[in-house]
């Protein structure tokens, strides 16, 4: 009997990839290890959406930081470019109406992993200087896309769309994922701050045991800096995929 695929990613980003899984064969088990939600005080990030027009060019960091943008956006103003870190961010702009057709969309490259360090290779960073550039992103992240561009001469203007929690191990969370540790799964894991947050769940679960089921478990991860933080954790049976849904599922179709 296979083993479940177990999905940790936000529900919205989740349902998608668990069809794939269920296309495959195998059966999906969708458990969000980061809760997206809103801002308590969404102005600032109105009053920078609203100064669209005035930029060069608008980075988004991840697919919710562009749907909880767009909650604020009437229609993307014509002539500003946008930057994002891959297939996911591509399709979140997709289903708000900015394709190549309509926008300049910077991305890596298709076969490129989908992270920071590859989409600041793809954007010529020396026509920056002098010019102003908007990130949006969650209330935390990582440094080095506003870091890159100011390094660039850029004028950066970093703004939270929204914030991410890791869940509260809950009777019913405490349940299921009991139920999941007690035999190996493979878990799809895209978020190293998500993967800190399981870790914390099973040691909460049990210290011992709760430990010792999640290091049975197989991890996939689209990323080595995720794989870098598995190892840090103890986690070693893990495979690096691929970016993007594709790269999972190749991943998993190569483990049967």
């Amino acid at each position: 009997m296979l083993e479940k695929v177990v999905i940790t990613r936000p529900r919205a980003q989740a349902e998608p990839l668990a069809r794939a899984v269920a296309a495959l064969g195998r059966e999906p088990v969708v458990l969000p290890l980061l809760e997206i939600q809103p801002l308590p005080d969404p102005a600032p990030l109105r009053q920078a959406l609203a100064l669209l027009p005035e930029y060069d060019l608008v980075a988004f960091v991840s697919p919710n930081a562009i749907d909880a943008a767009f909650a604020h956006i009437a229609a993307w103003p014509a002539g500003v470019p946008v930057a994002v870190v891959g297939e996911g961010s591509r399709a979140a702009l997709a289903r708000h109406g900015l394709t190549d057709d309509t926008a300049t969309i910077y991305s890596p490259p298709p076969g490129q992993p989908s992270d920071s360090e590859h989409l600041l290779q793809a954007i010529d960073l020396a026509r920056l200087a002098g010019r102003r550039v908007l990130i949006v992103r969650g209330e935390s992240g990582r440094e080095l896309m506003p870091e890159a561009f100011a390094a660039a001469g850029a004028l950066v203007t970093t703004v939270a769309a929204y914030r991410r929690a890791t869940p509260t191990l809950s009777p019913e969370l405490a349940e299921r994922l009991r139920a999941l540790l007690a035999t190996p799964n493979d878990w799809v894991i895209t978020s190293s701050e998500a993967l800190r947050g399981l870790a914390a769940l099973a040691h909460a679960l049990d210290p011992v045991d709760g430990v010792v089921k999640l290091q049975q478990q197989h991890l996939i991860v689209p990323h080595a800096r995720i794989a870098e933080t598995a190892c840090a954790l103890g986690l070693t049976r893990l495979t690096q995929a691929a970016s993007g849904d594709a790269g999972v599922l190749a991943a998993l179709q190569s483990q049967e």
